[in-house]
Order: structure tokens, then C-alpha cells, then sequence
């Protein structure tokens, strides 16, 4: 009797699905972008471009269904990579309910067209034409043209400008079921992003939420399995390998569920060295890793066991704690490794020096070709998942705290005085990020915290996840707060003059606005004013006269004070 695979395809699969299929070049992706709302899939102007399958969920008007965006058709034999492409093409085709075969109006019709027409028609899918890049009435030739193909009415419609979608609907409502016209539910899409759930005061999520799905981000360096990964754990080849590296370029998302739980594989573009990428298409390719990996909850990196650990991998996992995601580091093709000691120490060494931010990773030895433990992966990734979700109490919090300042006390700081950590907290989770209420925070030392974040990794198990810690420092009422007791004691604004109160009082009379007139007579009265006062000075300066300077020394001082007569100082130290 057989054992029962661990390995399940999604449960929920979408109702109505639709596969955008043409040669290379002729606006399948822009027209899967238009679909889905948003810019997911890669453009560019160079054909063969989009080489796996992306889908994900569209709709138009009340018409709800799962749209798969496939590579360019292409003659080519099934060894090489353009043969693999069709493969995945074909199968996608037959994955669907309807097909839309694009043909580019301004092109007209070419034998690629006719051949691959051919090719459909022998398929069960029922197939739509569509005449794409119709902007203008100068593109409709081709249009005509396309009766040729045997497939019916083609559909005139321009993607880049949205023109011509109506017609996309009314061709493809009458192959969906009733069910595609009904709202879709987004507990149940794994393409819907859904809130995290907040967590009680024991540390525990409540049971009444929805259980979230698990998004999974495959990355690494080009050519180190991580496609074949993703087609092992899901159980077909749903996406394209080979030798040759830098297949993939989309970053594509796979639903399906492992044993009772939901996940959402990422399969990402190889990442070289920033000087190395130069191409157009790459740099694109790389920017939607990063992004695949911000929106990651685990980050899985995949490592060649062959070549070992380099320092392109070493970057990656500095750059994943960074933006603090859960990481497991996944030694692919351990089935061809002949030293397999040897290469595990050397990979812990590398880790220690050069990652010693994250002790305690967990490292996981696989095959993704023969399948050789990557139950134990899929186990690593839910553990270090609850360490990275987990929410730990204040209380604890702070009887760790307090045992940990008695163990080792906090240096002194700048101004030779005691810093006292008075009280922390956990403001956050995925990932932990802990604060501290602190007296003088800005003179505690990194090495000081450093020592905090080794310390509460072992009391409380959070190895290998990124840990956050922030300092803040008490409120000073006397300092933080405007309306308190020491305000009465503030130095009050200088007071004005009778002549300065009497002054401000007509301008405000006379209103805002003055004449050019009313301005001089100001200026000549101020002018006045001011000589005036000058004057006065001058004249009491002159009645009290030109006094001594003030004696500095205490001699001089003491024989002013003893009306000119001779004072005797006594040393310093003497004693009469």
C-alpha cells in the first residue's frame, strides 16, 4: 500500500480560467497587465521576454476569473529552451477553459501565425483571436487579414490604451460558468493579502481569525535550483528549467496548499553582482526579487552545496535581516557533494564570521533533484515562521530584564553616571522589534545592546531571526512639557515705552494700509523720536560727568571702600 503524498495541489482552485497565448512580441504581457489592474508581468520591446507562466486573478466587469500570461510561441525542437517554452505554453493551454491567440494587426499575418493556429485548433480548449495594436484605422488590414486563420471573428482591441475590452468580455462570458459572475470570496484567494492577526496577552493569536497564508520567496544566486525547488515541492513542472542560467525573469507566484496549510511560492530571478548587471531585462528581473522578498514572511536562500557559500549569498542574507524576514538557508544539489563534513564547517565558519547577526540560522542540506529532505525544509520554514511571528509578554519581559542589569549592569555613561533600563516591551512582531525605557538612552552603547540581543535570543529561543531593539528615554516635565510650574520663571519680553504704546496704538487706528504720504510722516516722526533720545542721553551724561573707572585689584578696592586710606591685606593662610 502506498503511502499518502504529503504534497497537495491548492484546494481551492479558481472557477474560470483564461491562457493569453501568440507568438513572441505581440502585447500578451501588456494585455495581462491590463487584465489584472496592475503592472505584475515584465514589458519590454525585445521578443522572448516572458518565459514561464505567470496568472493571477482578473476581472471585467462583474466577470471574476484566473488569467495565465505564457511564453511566445516558437518552432523550435523540444531540447532546447525555446522547445521547453512551447512545452509549458501548450500545457498551460490545456490548464484553461479558453484561449486568447494574440496577432499583431500592424504586423499582419505571418506563417508563425498560421502554424501555431494549426497547432490550436487541435487542442480541446476553445480558442478566441484577437487582433491586438489596433490604435489606429490604418491597423485594421490586418485585421482582415486574420479571417484567414480559421478561428472565427477576430477582436480588434489595443492594450497599452485599454481599448476594445468590452468585446474581450462579450467573447469570453458566453464559456464562463455562472459561478465566474459572482463575487469573488478573499478568504479564500491566495492572491488577496489579508491583515495579520493581532495577538491576546498571552502571546498567542486569537483562534477565531483566519489562518494566513504563507508567503515563501525563493532566491539566490542564477543557476542554483531554485525553479527546480519549487517544481519538487509542488509536484509538476510548472516551471521552466535547464542548465542554462538566468531562465527565470518573473517573479512568479504559486499557490498550493503543504499538508492543512495554505502557502504562496515565489519563485524569483537568480541575483548576480550589482556591476554584472548591465542588461535591460535583468535589472527589472532584479528589481522584482527584492520586491518579491519585501513582501516575503520566510525568505528560503538557495545555496549551490557544489560551489559553497559566496559572498553574493552572504550580501542576499545581510539584505533579507535588514528588511527583517524569517531566513533558511537551503543547501541545494547535497546529493553531488563528495566531502560533505568538510563543506558543512566550512559553510558554518563563513556563517559565523561573516553573519554573526544571525547566529543560529537554520541550514538545511537538499536535493531539489532527487527530492532528498525537503519534508525537513518545509518543517524549518514553520519553525523559524512561530519565532519570527511569536509576541512574548511584558511581564516576562521584565523579569528577564531585571535578572539580566543584576547579572551585568549597564555601563556609565558620558557624564560618569548610571543608566537604568527601567522597564521594556514588545511593540511589534514579524520580526520582534523590543523597547526600552531608558535614563540617558543616547549614552548607552551599541556594544551594550548587542549584549541585550545575544542575551534574550538565548533566554527566550529567537535564533535566527532578525531582532529589533529601540531605545526611548523618559518624559521631562520640566523640559518636554510648554504649560508647566517653572514657565512663571522664564525671563518675561522686554516692556514698551508710553511713546512706543502711543505710536502703535494710531498706526492701528489709521489701519494697515498707509499712503506714501502717511509712510514719510511715519518715518520723519520716528527719525524725531529718535534724536531726540539721543539728546537726552547725551545731556544726563554730561550732569553726572565722566566718572573713575571701577578699581579691579583688592587693594584698590579695599582703600576706595576705607575712603582712601592704606588697607593691609593678610596673606592667604595667615593666621592672626
Amino acid at each position: 500500500m502506498s503511502r499518502k503524498p504529503r504534497l497537495q495541489a491548492a484546494e481551492t482552485e479558481p472557477i474560470f480560467t483564461v491562457a493569453i497565448v501568440g507568438r513572441p512580441n505581440v502585447g500578451k504581457s501588456t494585455l495581462f497587465n491590463r487584465l489584472v489592474g496592475r503592472r505584475t508581468a515584465i514589458v519590454h520591446d525585445r521578443p522572448g521576454v516572458t518565459r514561464d507562466r505567470k496568472e493571477a486573478f482578473a476581472s471585467l466587469g462583474d466577470l471574476n476569473f484566473r488569467v495565465f500570461d505564457t511564453a511566445g510561441l516558437e518552432d523550435a525542437n523540444d531540447d532546447s529552451l525555446e522547445g521547453r517554452m512551447r512545452r509549458l505554453t501548450l500545457k498551460s493551454v490545456a490548464d484553461a477553459d479558453v484561449a486568447l491567440l494574440l496577432i499583431d494587426a500592424k504586423a499582419g499575418i505571418v506563417p508563425t501565425d498560421e502554424h501555431f493556429a494549426d497547432l490550436l485548433r487541435q487542442q480541446k480548449t476553445p480558442v478566441i483571436l484577437v487582433a491586438n495594436k489596433c490604435e489606429s484605422k490604418n491597423d485594421m488590414a490586418g485585421v482582415y487579414e486574420a479571417f484567414r486563420l480559421g478561428l472565427g471573428d477576430p477582436i480588434d482591441i489595443s492594450a497599452e490604451h485599454g481599448q476594445g475590452l468590452e468585446s474581450i468580455y462579450h467573447a469570453i462570458a458566453g464559456y464562463a460558468p455562472p459561478e465566474a459572475f459572482e463575487p469573488r470570496d478573499d478568504d479564500e484567494d491566495f492572491g488577496a493579502e489579508e491583515l495579520a492577526p493581532e495577538f491576546s496577552p498571552d502571546g498567542m493569536p486569537p483562534a477565531d481569525l483566519p489562518e494566513r497564508p504563507l508567503n515563501i520567496a525563493i532566491v539566490g544566486r542564477p543557476n542554483v535550483g531554485k525553479s527546480t525547488l519549487i517544481n519538487k515541492l509542488i509536484g509538476e513542472e510548472r516551471q521552466l528549467t535547464g542548465p542554462e542560467a538566468g531562465i527565470t525573469r518573473d517573479s512568479v507566484m504559486i499557490p498550493f496548499v503543504y499538508g492543512d496549510r495554505k502557502l504562496r511560492l515565489v519563485d524569483t530571478a537568480g541575483v548576480r553582482k550589482r556591476p554584472n548587471i548591465t542588461d535591460a531585462v535583468e535589472k527589472i528581473s532584479v528589481g522584482e526579487t527584492f520586491e518579491s522578498l519585501r513582501m516575503a514572511d520566510v525568505v528560503v536562500i538557495t545555496v549551490d552545496a557544489t560551489v559553497g557559500l559566496d559572498k553574493q549569498d552572504l550580501t542576499l542574507a545581510r539584505y533579507v535581516e535588514e528588511e527583517g524576514r524569517a531566513i533558511v538557508l537551503a543547501l541545494n544539489k547535497w546529493d553531488l557533494v563528495e566531502e560533505k563534513d568538510k563543506v558543512l564547517q566550512a559553510i558554518e565558519y563563513k556563517l559565523e564570521t561573516s553573519l554573526a547577526q544571525l547566529p543560529g540560522l537554520e541550514v538545511i542540506t537538499l536535493s531539489a533533484q532527487t527530492g532528498l529532505r525537503i519534508d525537513n525544509l518545509m518543517e524549518a520554514v514553520f519553525r523559524v515562521h512561530k519565532v519570527w511571528s511569536r509576541h512574548i509578554p511584558t511581564s516576562a519581559l521584565n523579569r528577564w530584564l531585571q535578572a539580566t542589569m543584576v547579572h551585568h549592569p549597564p555601563p556609565l555613561s558620558i557624564h560618569k553616571t548610571r543608566i537604568k533600563l527601567r522597564y521594556m516591551t514588545q511593540v511589534k512582531s514579524r520580526p520582534p522589534e523590543f523597547l526600552f525605557f531608558s535614563t540617558r538612552a543616547d549614552d548607552l552603547p551599541e556594544s551594550y545592546m548587542r549584549y541585550l540581543t545575544n542575551e534574550m535570543r538565548d533566554a527566550f529561543d529567537l535564533h535566527g531571526i532578525p531582532i529589533r531593539l529601540s531605545l526611548r528615554k523618559p518624559k521631562n516635565p520640566f523640559i518636554d512639557d510648554e504649560d508647566n510650574s517653572r514657565a512663571r520663571f522664564r525671563k518675561a519680553p522686554p516692556k514698551e515705552s508710553k511713546f512706543q504704546t502711543a505710536l502703535k496704538q494710531k498706526y492701528e487706528s489709521e489701519g494697515p494700509r498707509l499712503t506714501p504720504q502717511q509712510k514719510e510722516a511715519k518715518q520723519r516722526e520716528l527719525e524725531a523720536h529718535q534724536k531726540a533720545q539721543k539728546a537726552r542721553r547725551e545731556e544726563q551724561k554730561k550732569k553726572r560727568g565722566k566718572l573713575p573707572p571701577k578699581p579691579r585689584s583688592l587693594k584698590a578696592r579695599a582703600k576706595n571702600a576705607n575712603k582712601g586710606k592704606k588697607v593691609k591685606i593678610p596673606r592667604r593662610g595667615w593666621r592672626g
